[in-house]
């Protein structure tokens, strides 16, 4: 049980939903988080001379949370995404506050039903930084759950979409054939289990709906909502079908993406049935990495490995002198002068990802296995190992 240390007038969620067509117990359900979120922090974690703001993010705090239909009525799907704004040093809060945001995540995602996270920002830090799809999302769909809209004077870049540079788009893909490359890890075991099923079924979900979001954030077209990013897809359909052979496909994938966002469910299909879906959006997607990345780097790589090959820098918009900072920090102070410090470690993943998806020769090649081991840091031999290893460097780089 949830208890309270002093009192704090609970916060009123009437409007707007959290949901398109969640039944009201569901609406209530996450209100009720919301006001358990607010209080505790509030009493219990931050202080009230510290704490700017709390925001739910996510696609509950759009107003567009997914909705799994049960037979015992409405359930959540989502993860619960709060932000906690806190003056001062981003960096120092974390340390302060973040052990306890952390717990307090964990006792919540109990009585939710879903996993509630915790993330801490500052207000001033969002002032300065420029746009990415992160803030652009946040800023231009949120739920308040700790203060208004007039604190967000300053932070108006962070609404033009326009603005979102390419690597943004690349990031997100990236993320998003992350989770095909760890559903493929689940569909190649000797047993597929239920949760396997569910855990292939969303990221196949996640994966559709990237696709996409990569073309509109691309070219300037992307919308904190996903009914609007169908939209805007289908028009920008309409003028680039012949240049783009690939985006019928793509189209097709995203409008399944969306569907699922708003209408979850725990998939039952067999691994064989799911390995063809995984094909068909593999397939889309390293069509659409080379597209953009192409058109990010003003290169033009024909194919996954000379991609890979290439000696191009695929993190182009951070400076050398951080790059080796960062390395030194995450992988030793020899890593400082170690050939590629000058790049970032994400970097590691650019070059990994694509072999290990769409390389069917890197389970076989020892000069790609090689490759691979260097760029992950590892003395893996197996495909599953490998994934392992580019899971561990994933969670730090993504």
């Amino acid at each position: 049980m949830i208890m309270f240390q002093g009192k704090v007038p609970p916060p009123t969620f009437a409007t707007p939903r959290f949901t398109l067509d969640g039944d009201e117990a569901l609406e209530k359900h996450l209100a009720r988080i919301c006001q358990l979120v607010h209080a505790r922090v509030l009493i219990d974690i931050v202080p009230r001379r510290k704490l700017e703001a709390i925001l739910l993010g996510g696609g509950y705090g759009r107003g567009e949370g997914g909705v799994l239909r049960t037979p015992e009525g409405d359930r959540p799907y989502n993860d619960m995404e709060f932000y906690v704004l806190v003056r001062g040093s981003v960096w120092l809060n974390e340390r302060r506050y973040g052990a306890q945001l952390h717990a307090l995540a964990r006792q919540l995602s109990r009585v939710a039903g879903v996993e509630v996270e915790f993330k801490v920002l500052s207000l001033a830090r969002l002032r300065r930084r420029a746009v990415t799809m992160f803030s652009y999302d946040l800023i231009m769909g949120h739920r308040w759950v700790y203060g208004h809209d007039g604190l967000l004077t300053g932070c108006e870049h962070h609404r033009r979409a326009r603005d979102i540079p390419l690597h943004e788009a690349t990031r997100l893909l990236m993320n998003r054939c992350s989770g095909l490359l760890f559903a493929l890890e689940r569909l190649q075991r000797p047993v597929f289990t239920a949760d396997d099923a569910d855990f292939v079924g969303r990221n196949l979900a996640k994966a559709r709906l990237a696709l996409g979001d990569t073309v509109l954030a691309a070219t300037g077209r992307y919308h904190w909502s996903c009914r609007e990013r169908e939209r805007q897809l289908m028009l920008l359909g309409w003028s680039e079908w012949g240049s783009w052979p690939w985006l019928a496909g793509v189209l097709q994938e995203h409008r399944r993406g969306v569907e699922f966002k708003l209408h979850p469910h725990r998939s039952t299909a067999s691994a064989g049935e799911m390995r063809a879906e995984w094909e068909t959006v593999s397939t889309l997607a390293g069509r659409l990495w080379l597209w953009l990345e192409n058109r990010q780097l003003a290169r033009s790589f024909a194919s996954p490995m000379e991609y890979v090959a290439s000696s191009a820098d695929k993190c182009p918009e951070t400076p050398s002198w951080r790059n080796r900072l960062v390395n030194a920090l995450h992988f030793g102070p020899a890593a400082f002068w170690a050939p590629g410090a000058s790049r970032y470690p994400r970097v590691r993943l650019l070059h990994a990802l694509p072999l290990l998806l769409w390389e069917p020769a890197t389970r076989f090649d020892a000069g790609i296995q090689s490759n691979l081991r260097r760029e992950l840091r590892t003395s893996a031999a197996t495909f599953p190992d490998f994934v392992q290893a580019y899971a561990l460097l994933w969670e730090r780089f993504r």
